[in-house]
């Protein structure tokens, strides 16, 4: 089967280190809001979690733990592959008015109306044409990228906050707890959303087999990345295409 190549190695990396680290700081941040009215899960699972790790102080060591190694992670991705992350940024916050809102519309209605919620509007159900990412994508890799800023920088405000900043800052610290949360949740809703269309939604998933495999099949990129796909036939000829056979998964 005729494929184009999508993902480099080190983007593959860096998203599953990325998913990876957001799953365990979810669960033990979680567990760390030791209030049931605030806590989504009520007071059982602080309770679980603080008993597994021997205490409040053991869980927030390691929540913290696994917050400098996301960084860390992140440092190192940009310094071996910074052209790489430019192109990404690029690209997501790239925003088409005339293409990429409509696209958004018509997708949410369709994937909750279907083609009869279009009628009113009396617009065409077809998609206006995508580049390397669709408008969906974009706009959870814009709040990725926006929340986990916010988480890191909060994230660090907090665990200074008993060791570089003097009492005038309290006030610093407090905001820094409350945004620190609000972002996560933004971030978690988004990611669900993410999950769906990636993995679940039967069209879209060669796009997630492609965070294994590197390659997304031609008749997918042409299909729903139609200026991507225009872009790569036109800048190599063909170059970039593999015939190899279809890899099972």
């Amino acid at each position: 089967m005729e494929t184009y190549k999508r993902h480099d190695r080190s983007d593959i990396a860096i998203h599953w280190f990325n998913a990876a680290c957001w799953l365990l700081l979810f669960v033990t941040g979680v567990g760390l809001l030791d209030n049931p009215r605030l806590n989504p899960l009520g007071a059982w699972y602080p309770a679980l979690l603080r008993g597994l790790f021997g205490g409040g102080g053991n869980l927030l060591a390691v929540h913290v733990a696994l917050g400098f190694v996301w960084i860390a992670g992140f440092a190192a991705y940009l310094l071996v592959n910074r052209a790489g992350a430019r192109a990404f940024l690029a690209e997501t916050f790239r925003v088409s008015p005339e293409r990429d809102l409509p696209w958004m519309f018509k997708k949410m209605v369709l994937m909750t109306l279907g083609e009869k919620g279009l009628a009113p509007f009396k617009v065409s159900p077809e998609l206006p044409p995508q580049g390397f990412y669709n408008m969906g994508q974009k706009a959870f890799g814009q709040a990725s990228v926006l929340g986990g800023v916010v988480l890191a920088v909060t994230g660090v405000v907090m665990f200074l906050s008993d060791k570089l900043f003097l009492a005038q800052l309290t006030w610093l610290v407090s905001w820094s707890v409350t945004v620190h949360y609000l972002a996560a949740g933004l971030v978690f809703a988004g990611l669900l959303v993410h999950v769906y269309m990636a993995a679940i939604s039967p069209e879209e998933r060669p796009g997630f087999r492609s965070m294994f495999t590197g390659v997304v099949p031609v008749a997918y990129a042409k299909h729903h990345h139609r200026l991507w796909y225009e872009t790569v036939s036109a800048e190599t000829g063909g170059a970039n295409v593999d015939t190899r056979e279809e890899r099972q998964h």
